[in-house]
């Protein structure tokens, strides 16, 4: 249907209903409260015609400009004469993928994943709205190429695979003059920044500023699942050299080429930065992503109760976590209020890994009555292993050196010397660990064969982690129904793969995982169904609600609002057949849902001040289905705008 008949169609329905008004007392009361307005369908003025609009993928529809718009933008003559629908051009473009698949590999060794990934990035360089169009509609195909796993091999190799640029780069080498550097965007709004320093890109180490890649992925998912306008987002990389030996030696590489800044030094480059974002756009969101842990938490709290901003590291893989949790304990056949009686071991105590554990102790609190006795029993859940892989392995020869370089701590009690201080609130007592048959260092194994976990869960960014050993040691779980989460990212850096756990823990069990796998067939018609906790299920809600409630900050409690709305999502029956994270082709729905729940929070909390047309009071009044109609009517689809020509 035309735009022109849409707008006939909703003029029929505004006479209707006013008529409605007229006789109502209480519709009249209400007519105040008709607040939103569909984001992306008005016209579209641009100040550039010809060959210009071709190039430009802001504004390029290719074959789809109508015949009126040829003429009017000096189009006719340029383009073929047959008009395609945006249908018709999808379907040119998804024959045209699978024959290029084979073509666009460089060599065998190239996977077609990362081709995929080339096909994808040209379509995007030419064409925007219909890049989105495409990632859209077919979310679960193109999500693990423009996210996770793929973008990190994209991060690997985005030295050779540059070509167009995309984003801001911000370096060591920019201070004192980022205050005039934001003024270079294009973009007079911009709603959502994501930026990283690359220290710590998914599990695959120090990557410099070929951490691009990750910011420009996580974007792509808030236009395709919140619905952010793509004309206002901004993927930043802040280039403060690199650790990475390899990187400081490549003739190819595109970034600094010098070790890393720390200390004062470092904070000063973040802070100019933010001070510059938040000077041309006070209003802005910063996601700040795959940022080393030494640092994650520092920012955090330097910037969360000043800047509209979050960690995804911490606070949305906490919440992705959070959710699976309380999921596992639905699957239980129990009710979510019991979840402050799970044990629960935890390996990894990196930055996701302490999110997690903080935000799951918050929430076990809360249950059981929020006071400081209520804190400290929540806390005598948890068993932390600490395991890592050292990054310099990780830059040298591949994974033959990688995995012989791995080394685990072991459990994390008080004896533990130079412990982590994000570490030290879950350390155990040494008598509790002795009580339990264990002691300061003990390996993953013994800790899950003394334990006896409801849930055994992993954030370690080591591959592998949980050995045959380790399964075989779960099987002794008190639990009814024991979960295995294994969620680091990419797939290679998994725990565990879900044949390995359902093959030796056996098949009544819950798993998890933060890359995609496929369902492993028990036989007997029985499924095994492989869960991605992906924090794409919650990153593009919290961003989305906090823009619509304009929020001041982004608080405990509507991250928290965001999680068990995840966790609520899921059918009672899908949840008892072992399924506690939805379907990734439901996730604008899941969404619109999330960012309701983070809208309602914020005014709530009395945090809101209003977006647009909709103050803090015209919120506050409206109802749970107003507020989710509110959150629909301001998601941007992909629909091609009418352009209108202006001369500047």
């Amino acid at each position: 249907m035309s735009n022109f008949s849409n707008q006939i169609r909703a003029s029929s329905s505004l006479i209707k209903r006013l008529k409605q008004r007229m006789t109502n007392p209480a519709a009249l009361m209400q007519a105040t409260r008709h607040f939103t307005t569909l984001e992306g369908h008005r016209p579209t003025i641009v100040h550039k015609r010809s060959l210009d609009i071709l190039h430009d993928p802001w504004f390029n529809k290719g074959t789809a400009f109508s015949m009126t718009e040829r003429d009017r933008l000096d189009l006719r003559g340029l383009l073929p004469p047959n008009v395609m629908t945006s249908e018709q051009q999808i379907q040119r473009f998804k024959a045209d993928l699978k024959r290029l698949e084979v073509q666009a590999r460089d060599g065998p060794s190239d996977p077609y994943a990362l081709a995929k990934w080339r096909i994808l990035n040209r379509l995007h360089d030419r064409n925007e709205t219909m890049y989105y169009q495409v990632l859209i509609a077919h979310i679960e195909e193109y999500a693990p190429i423009v996210y996770t796993p793929t973008v990190g091999l994209v991060c690997q190799n985005y030295s050779g695979l540059f070509r167009r640029p995309r984003g801001m780069y911000f370096s060591a080498e920019d201070r004192g003059e980022m205050m005039s550097m934001v003024y270079n965007w294009p973009a007079e709004q911009v709603d959502m920044i994501v930026v990283t320093d690359g220290s710590r890109i998914l599990g695959l180490g120090d990557l410099g500023v070929q951490g691009i890649g990750i910011a420009i992925g996580k974007l792509d998912l808030y236009v395709a699942a919140a619905g952010i306008n793509p004309q206002r987002v901004l993927p930043v990389m802040i280039d403060v050299g690199t650790n990475n030996e390899k990187l400081l030696k490549d003739p190819m590489y595109l970034g600094l080429q010098e070790h890393r800044l720390d200390g004062d030094e470092y904070i000063a480059v973040i802070d100019e930065f933010m001070e510059a974002v938040f000077t041309r756009w006070p209003h802005v969101i910063v996601q700040f992503e795959d940022f080393q842990s030494k640092w994650a938490f520092k920012l955090l709290q330097r910037y969360r109760n000043t800047y509209r901003m979050f960690n995804d590291d911490v606070q949305g893989t906490a919440g992705v976590a959070i959710a699976g949790l309380l999921g596992a304990v639905r699957a239980q056949g129990r009710p979510m209020i019991d979840f402050p009686k799970q044990k629960i071991v935890v390996a990894g105590a990196g930055s996701a890994g302490i999110g997690v554990l903080n935000a799951a102790r918050k929430t076990m609190a809360r249950m059981l009555g929020n006071n400081e006795s209520a804190f400290e029993s929540a806390g005598r859940q948890f068993w932390v292993v600490d395991a890592k892989v050292r990054n310099d392995a990780l830059s040298i020869i591949g994974m033959i050196i990688e995995l012989a370089a791995l080394y685990t701590q072991g459990l994390i009690t008080e004896e533990r010397e130079n412990i982590d201080p994000e570490a030290l609130p879950f350390a155990r007592k040494v008598k509790e660990a002795s009580r339990q048959g264990l002691r300061e260092g003990a390996s993953l194994a013994e800790v899950v064969r003394e334990v006896k976990p409801d849930v055994l869960l992993g954030l370690s960014a080591v591959g592998g982690l949980f050995s045959k050993e380790v399964l075989e040691a779960l099987k002794g779980s008190t639990s009814t129904r024991p979960a295995i989460f294994a969620m680091s990212n990419p797939t290679k850096n998994a725990e565990c793969t879900p044949e390995e756990a359902f093959s030796i823990v056996g098949d009544n069990i819950l798993f998890a995982s933060g890359s995609p796998f496929q369902d492993v067939d028990l036989g007997n018609g029985h499924i095994g169904h492989c869960n991605q906790g992906n924090n794409m299920y919650l990153f593009p809600g919290i961003g989305l609600g906090t823009l619509l409630s304009g929020s001041r900050i982004i608080s405990d409690g509507m991250l928290q609002a965001a999680a068990e709305c995840l966790a609520e999502y899921m059918a009672e029956e899908e949840v008892l057949n072992g399924i506690i994270y939805p379907s990734t082709s439901r996730i604008r729905d899941i969404t619109k849902e999330v960012a309701a729940a983070v809208v309602k929070e914020a005014i709530k909390e009395d945090l809101a001040e209003g977006y647009r047309e909709m103050d803090a009071r015209e919120l506050q009044k409206l109802s749970q289905e107003e507020i989710v109609e509110y959150v629909k009517n301001n998601m941007w689809s992909p629909d091609y705008p009418t352009l209108v020509f202006r001369r500047d």
